[in-house]
């Protein structure tokens, strides 16, 4: 017996591997897509040829190209459209969003311009109060989660019975969510991690190894957790999954866009021309910006979102970072 309706709003590469994962958890799930084409290919080859080729879609997957037939009905409706398009598509889509339907965020960025978290652009657009808005994140590469390899993450809501009644809905027999009231620091630890993940592909396509990277990803964190705390944060929530295990996810898989697209960076391309070369959002590349401008709003020094943000813009090389970085002032290391 199925636990209700599910409408997954993006059929991207995680909002169709979450729809795997939710369809497996007991739902049936209605995924739209923003291409009819994409839509169709969903409905008759049971595949989603653009983002995950070859993987078999579940029975309870459909998909859909009109917005409201995706809505009606839906008690979860999960967001996953790239985070700086967000707000303009959550416009279309509020009219048709069912009064108390919970809404999911699976993005990772925080908006250019606002400086808001996805979650507060959610509550901006519809009203929605924070027991109906939640997100979820940690390590989840969606290739991985797709052919059902066994992952963990974290579902966030300000409510914890809220947090529990989704834990429900999206565990399946190979993915473990555990409940967290932190949304703030899932947030931060989201959207963070890509930068970071940006800025070990630079170092990796300078050629740099494990001491290199490992380094770059420490302080990363740490990087993470003082911008996170000041905001409100449980600084353990960044030692956890939706932090450090994302993180680490991030920067050492070859799945990972950011991490590919710092690589090239690395390698001497430009962003535009990076940009050029592929369909796939790196979240990180629009991110790192406001994450900077967030940061210093704060007080907060990042001194990786900022070399990282320079590189990305053109007015600093890769080298120039390294050297930037390595030129900084010694201090304590917990200070």
């Amino acid at each position: 017996m199925g636990q209700g309706k599910v409408a997954v709003l993006g059929a991207g590469s995680w909002g169709t591997a979450f729809s795997i994962v939710l369809a497996d958890g007991g739902n049936d799930v209605v995924l739209w897509a923003r291409r009819e084409e994409v839509a169709e290919a969903i409905n008759t080859e049971r595949e989603n040829p653009d983002y995950l080729h070859g993987i078999q879609l579940p029975p309870a997957v459909s998909a859909t190209h009109d917005v409201a037939a995706a809505l009606k009905g839906a008690d979860v409706v999960v967001l996953a459209t790239p985070s700086q398009t967000l707000r303009d598509n959550l416009v279309d889509f509020a009219p048709h969003i069912e009064p108390d339907a919970v809404l999911v965020s699976l993005m990772k960025g925080v908006e250019l311009g606002t400086l808001k978290r996805m979650s507060e652009v959610i509550h901006e657009v519809t009203g929605a109060g924070p027991e109906r808005i939640a997100v979820i994140s940690g390590p989840n590469l969606a290739k991985e989660i797709a052919r059902r390899e066994p992952a963990a993450s974290v579902v966030a809501c300000e409510d914890e019975s809220v947090a529990r009644w989704l834990q429900d809905r999206c565990h399946s027999p190979a993915f473990r969510p555990y409940t967290s009231t932190d949304v703030v620091g899932c947030e931060l630890g989201g959207a963070y991690k890509n930068v970071v993940g940006l800025a070990v592909g630079i170092a990796v396509g300078l050629g740099f190894g494990d001491n290199s990277t490992a380094s770059v990803i420490t302080r990363g964190l740490a990087e993470t957790a003082r911008l996170a705390t000041k905001l409100g944060a449980n600084p353990l929530t960044l030692m956890g999954l939706a932090g450090l295990g994302d993180l680490v996810a991030t920067c050492s898989s070859p799945l990972s866009r950011n991490r590919t697209f710092g690589e090239k960076l690395g390698l001497g391309l430009t962003t535009d021309e990076i940009l050029a070369s592929t369909r796939q959002v790196a979240e990180g590349v629009k991110s790192c910006s406001s994450l900077r401008a967030l940061a210093e709003q704060c007080g907060v020094d990042v001194p990786i979102a900022r070399y990282v943000d320079d590189v990305v813009a053109g007015r600093m090389t890769a080298n120039q970072m390294v050297d930037a970085i390595l030129a900084r002032d010694t201090k304590a290391e917990m200070e």
